[in-house]
This record gives C-alpha cells, sequence and structure tokens, in this order.
C-alpha cells in the first residue's frame, strides 16, 4: 500500500522513527541497524517501507535501500518468520551478510538474531536459498566476515568465489571452502583459490 514515505525526522526511539510527512507524524519501525543511520532529529528522509494489517495490528516497517525492503519481504515468506523476526535478522546482519549467510548456509549466523532459533534460521535458508541470486556477489565489494554483521571489503576473496562458480561449483559449496581457509585474509585470490580447491579436492 506504502511504497515509500519522505519527510523530516521528527523523533528517533529505540526501534522507530517517527518521519513527519505534511504534518502528520508516521511512527516507522526500522531495523536496529539502519537507526543510527537514519539521520539527526530534524533532517528529510526517504524511508521505504511495507504496511502490514494483521488480527494482532497494523504496522509500518522501514527500510534504508530497497534491497533490505527486498530482503524483509522474502523473510516473511517462510513459515515462522513474522515482520518482528525479519526485524531481528536485518539487525544483526547487513543485506550481504544475510545473502551470504543463507547460500553459505550459515544458520548459525542468522540465528545470532534475537527471537530467531537454529530451527527457524536453518528453515530460513531451505525456503531462501533458492530465490537469492549469487549473481549479486560480481558487484559486491563485501564478504560475511567471522564475526555477523561486521563486514570488511575484501576483492580477493570475491575474486576466489567467482573462480570457483566459473569452475561449476555451486554457490554454497564454494563460500563453505572459503571460510573453511585459515588466515584468508591475508592471502592473495590465487593463494585463496589454491587452497580452497584443496578443501574441495580432499
Amino acid at each position: 500500500m506504502y511504497s515509500y514515505i519522505r519527510g523530516e525526522i521528527a523523533e528517533i526511539s529505540t526501534d522507530s522513527v517517527v518521519i513527519d510527512n505534511n504534518g502528520i507524524g508516521y511512527q516507522v519501525f526500522l531495523p536496529v541497524s539502519d537507526l543510527s543511520k537514519a539521520g539527526p532529529v530534524g533532517e528529510t528522509r526517504l524511508i521505504y517501507t511495507y504496511f502490514q494489517v494483521s488480527e494482532n495490528g497494523i504496522g509500518l516497517y522501514g527500510f534504508l535501500t530497497k534491497g533490505e525492503r527486498e530482503l524483509f519481504l522474502l523473510l516473511i515468506t517462510v513459515n515462522g518468520v513474522g515482520p518482528k523476526a525479519a526485524m531481528s535478522i536485518l539487525s544483526v546482519l547487513s543485506e550481504n551478510d544475510l545473502r551470504f549467510a543463507i547460500l553459505s548456509e550459515d544458520a548459525k549466523a542468522i540465528s545470532k538474531a534475537p527471537g530467531v532459533g537454529p530451527k527457524t534460521a536453518k528453515m530460513v535458508i531451505l525456503t531462501l536459498k533458492d530465490k537469492i541470486d549469487p549473481g549479486f556477489m560480481e558487484n559486491a565489494g563485501t564478504m560475511v566476515s567471522d564475526t555477523p554483521g561486521q563486514v570488511m571489503a575484501d576483492s580477493d576473496r570475491n575474486d576466489a568465489y567467482l573462480a570457483l562458480t566459473s569452475l561449476g561449483y555451486d554457490a554454497a559449496t564454494a563460500l563453505r571452502a572459503l571460510d573453511s581457509v585459515e588466515g584468508a585474509s591475508d592471502m592473495s585470490s590465487e593463494q585463496l583459490l589454491k587452497e580452497a580447491l584443496k578443501k574441495l579436492v580432499f
């Protein structure tokens, strides 16, 4: 119903902002990670939204990017994942972190979200694995680090991933192999590829 809202930030709380649009204040729930990026009170901001109406009430959920909203919409299609759980996941994992976690079947990273247990995390992976396009890697300058939610620039690892997939390995297999390489952050793409292939062959 509402694609986005543009207005002045009137209030910022622990889980939402109030956007003043033509004199009307709209409470918009944001992932915790987005609250610090939304801007100070008084700044004009465009926020992409999803309007939920259910037997438990109504809520307006917001995101700073379209990609984040797209992931939210995918998450709420998963059995057992409602808007609050989806927001919890997006609060601890960035867009690329979440995509990587799903493709590499990293249920542990997803279950770091408050209120999301291992069973639900596995259901997220099972349901969404085939809906995440591995091609986003080609334009992503980031990789998932050992710490969920912390993103590190690593073009060498990205290049190694692309090399593995070009050799015929699927996204999940390639990511698992790269994750198993010790000292990967200090390696060139060629070294990473060599070590990852050893994991896959032996």
